[in-house]
C-alpha cells in the first residue's frame, strides 16, 4: 500500500451578516481543512472547531498532525475511530479517508455504502437570533422556503416566534433554544409555541438539566443536539428526548454517525442531521445520512458570504449531490 501523507490548515469563512445563537454572534466561521494523499489520489475533509466542546482552531489542528506519522505508518480509518475522540478533529480524517477511498476506487461514497445518492434533500434555512422585528423581516425575505429554524434564547421568545410566523406564514418551523431555557421557559413557552404550529423543539435545556425533561410534557417533539454526541450516549438521552441531532463535527466523523444513525432508528428515536456552520466540503459528507432524515439542517453554506471552490448547489433550500471535485 502507498504511504499517506497528511497536510491541514486553517480557512476561515465570512458569514453573511451577523450570525447570533443563544452563547453569543459571529461574524466568520473558522475551520481547518485537512488533505490525505497516497501520490495519486488525494481525499479532503473539512471541520468546525465548537467552543462549546473546548475546541480550538489550535487545538484541533495539534490533534491533527500528531496524526501525520501515525498515518503514514498504515493507520487507517477504522484504526482511526479508537486512535482519537469523537470530535472536530477526528471528523476532518476521517471524512477525508472516505473521500480518499471513493477517488482511489472510482466510486462514490453513497456507492460504497449502497446508500441512495444524496439528490433533492430540503434543508431548513436558520433565523439567527435577534429583535424579533429583524427576525420578522429575516424570515419574509425567505418565506417561500419550506422550513425555517428559529434561533432562541430567553424566556421572551414567544414575540419572536410571532415575528417569524408573521414574515412566514406558510413555512414549517422548528426552534433551537442551544441550552437557553429553564425549566419555567419551556413550560410558559410551549403552549404558544403549539398555537404558531412549531414542529420541533431543539435543546431547550442546559444539558445539566436534561433529567428534567424526563418529568415533563412533550407536545412537541423534542431534539437532542449538545446532550448527543455518539453512540454512548443513546442511553442516557433516549427517555429525555424523541429525535437526536447527528453532527459529523460531534460524532467524530461519518463512520460514529452511521453507526449512530442506525442505533438510534432501532431504539425508536427520530433522526435530524445538522450542521456547524461551515462550507460545501463540511456539508457534503453529512448529505449521505440525510436521504432518509426525518429534519435536515444543512444550510451552512447558505448562511456564508462565501464557500468553498467547488460548492454544493443549492435550489432554494433543495440541495443537489455533492460534486466529485468537492467530496466523495
Amino acid at each position: 500500500m502507498p504511504q499517506i501523507s497528511l497536510s491541514a490548515r486553517s480557512v476561515s469563512y465570512p458569514v453573511n451578516g451577523i450570525f447570533r445563537i443563544s452563547r453569543g454572534a459571529r461574524i466568520k466561521a473558522d475551520a481547518v481543512m485537512v488533505s490525505l494523499t497516497d501520490g495519486t489520489h488525494t481525499g479532503y475533509g473539512e471541520c468546525v472547531p465548537y467552543a462549546r466542546y473546548s475546541e480550538t482552531t489550535d487545538s484541533v489542528m495539534r490533534a491533527i498532525t500528531a496524526m501525520a506519522k501515525p498515518i503514514a505508518d498504515g493507520l487507517d480509518r477504522t484504526a482511526l475511530q479508537e486512535a482519537m475522540p469523537a470530535g472536530a478533529a477526528r471528523n476532518a480524517l476521517d471524512c477525508a479517508f472516505w473521500d480518499l477511498e471513493a477517488k482511489q476506487t472510482g466510486m462514490r461514497v453513497w456507492d460504497m455504502l449502497d446508500l441512495p445518492k444524496p439528490q433533492g434533500i430540503t434543508t431548513a434555512y436558520t433565523i439567527s437570533f435577534d429583535e424579533p422585528d429583524v427576525m420578522q423581516q429575516k424570515a419574509a425575505e425567505n418565506t417561500n422556503r419550506p422550513l425555517l429554524k428559529v434561533k432562541l434564547a430567553s424566556a421572551d421568545d414567544l414575540p419572536r416566534v410571532t415575528a417569524v410566523r408573521n414574515g412566514a406564514p406558510n413555512a414549517e418551523i422548528i426552534v433551537d433554544a442551544n441550552e437557553g431555557w429553564t425549566k419555567e421557559t419551556y413550560q410558559n413557552t410551549i403552549e404558544g409555541l403549539q398555537e404558531f404550529g412549531v414542529t420541533a423543539i431543539e435543546q431547550p435545556l442546559p444539558v445539566a438539566d436534561d433529567d428534567i425533561l424526563e418529568t415533563l410534557a412533550h407536545p412537541i417533539p423534542l431534539i437532542a443536539d449538545e446532550s448527543l454526541h455518539t453512540r454512548k450516549d443513546l442511553r442516557a438521552i433516549s427517555n429525555r428526548y424523541d429525535m437526536i441531532n447527528i453532527k459529523l463535527d460531534k460524532t467524530g466523523g461519518l463512520t460514529e454517525a452511521l453507526k449512530l444513525k442506525a442505533e438510534a432508528q432501532n431504539l425508536g428515536l427520530g433522526i435530524m442531521i445538522g450542521c456547524m456552520m461551515g462550507s460545501s466540503l463540511a456539508m457534503a459528507p453529512a448529505m449521505i445520512l440525510a436521504t432518509d432524515a426525518k429534519i435536515v439542517d444543512l444550510d451552512g453554506p447558505l448562511l456564508l458570504a462565501q464557500d468553498h471552490a467547488h460548492p454544493i448547489h443549492f435550489n432554494g433550500s433543495i440541495m443537489h449531490a455533492p460534486p466529485r471535485r468537492l467530496w466523495g
